[in-house]
C-alpha cells in the first residue's frame, strides 16, 4: 500500500465529469490497482476511487489513473506532506460474529428460501475487495450476491454496491442483482438498497436454526 497526504485537486473524466477543487487529502493506491482519494471527514468513503482493473501514470505534478473502460481520475498534486509505502501482506478477511456467521451457513444450505429455484453458485465469492457472502442464480438464471447482516444499515448496502460495481465488469456473470438479508433492516438502509436497485429480505435467525425444511419460507 501507498500512502500519500498531500495538497491535490481531482477530476473525473468518463460517463461524467466532477471536479474537486484543491484541499489537503489522502491518496491511497492499494496492493490491488485500487486507487482512491479521502478527506478527513467522510469515515471509511472516498471522495472518489477507480477500481481495479486500472492503470496508474505518475508525472510530475499528475497523476492519471484510467480503467479498462477509458474513464479517467487526473489528480492535480501540488505539495506533499507524507508519502509513505508499506507492504500489508495476506489479510485473513473480517472474522464475524456467531449469529451472522452462522445465517450465512444456514442460508448457504437453504438458498431456495430466497426463493424457488434458487441454487448457490459459492459460500465466500472471492473478489479484488473482498468476499462477497453467497453468490447464487435466481429461478431465471440470472447471478444474484447476497450480502448477510445480523443488523442491516447503510454500511451494509454500500458494501453491497461496491461487490456489484465489479461483479457486473464480469462478462461471465453480469448481469449481476443485488440482495440485501439480515434479521433487522433499518429503513435508512432500506431507501438506499432500493434507490441502487437491491432487494431486502428480513429473515428469521430462529425459524432459520430451527427448521430442516428447506421449503420453509422465511419472509
Amino acid at each position: 500500500m501507498r500512502l500519500v497526504i498531500a495538497t491535490c485537486s481531482v477530476d473525473y473524466v468518463g460517463r461524467l465529469t466532477a471536479h474537486l477543487p484543491t484541499a489537503t487529502r489522502l491518496l491511497l493506491v492499494k496492493a490491488d490497482g485500487s486507487v482512491s482519494v479521502h478527506a478527513d471527514d467522510r469515515a471509511y468513503k472516498p471522495l472518489n476511487w477507480m477500481t481495479p482493473p486500472c492503470t496508474l501514470k505518475e508525472e510530475p505534478g499528475t497523476w492519471t489513473v484510467t480503467n479498462k473502460a477509458g474513464e479517467q481520475l487526473i489528480i492535480t498534486i501540488g505539495e506533499v506532506f507524507h508519502d509513505v509505502r508499506h507492504e500489508l501482506g495476506p489479510d485473513p478477511g473480517l472474522q464475524k460474529d456467531g449469529v451472522e456467521a452462522e445465517l450465512q451457513r444456514l442460508l448457504a444450505l437453504h438458498v431456495e428460501t430466497f426463493g424457488a429455484g434458487w441454487a448457490l453458485v459459492r459460500r465466500e465469492y472471492p473478489t479484488a475487495i473482498g468476499p462477497v457472502d453467497l453468490l447464487c442464480r435466481d429461478a431465471s438464471g440470472t447471478t444474484v450476491a447476497v450480502e448477510i447482516k445480523r443488523r442491516g444499515e447503510i454500511d451494509g448496502v454500500e458494501q453491497l454496491t461496491r461487490y456489484l460495481e465489479l461483479l457486473n465488469r464480469d462478462p461471465l456473470l453480469a448481469p449481476v442483482k443485488g440482495v440485501f438479508a439480515a434479521q433487522e433492516i433499518k429503513p435508512q438502509a432500506r431507501v438506499l438498497a432500493r434507490d441502487r436497485g437491491i432487494d431486502c429480505v428480513t429473515v428469521d435467525y430462529a425459524v432459520l436454526k430451527g427448521t430442516d425444511d428447506p421449503t420453509q419460507r422465511l419472509f
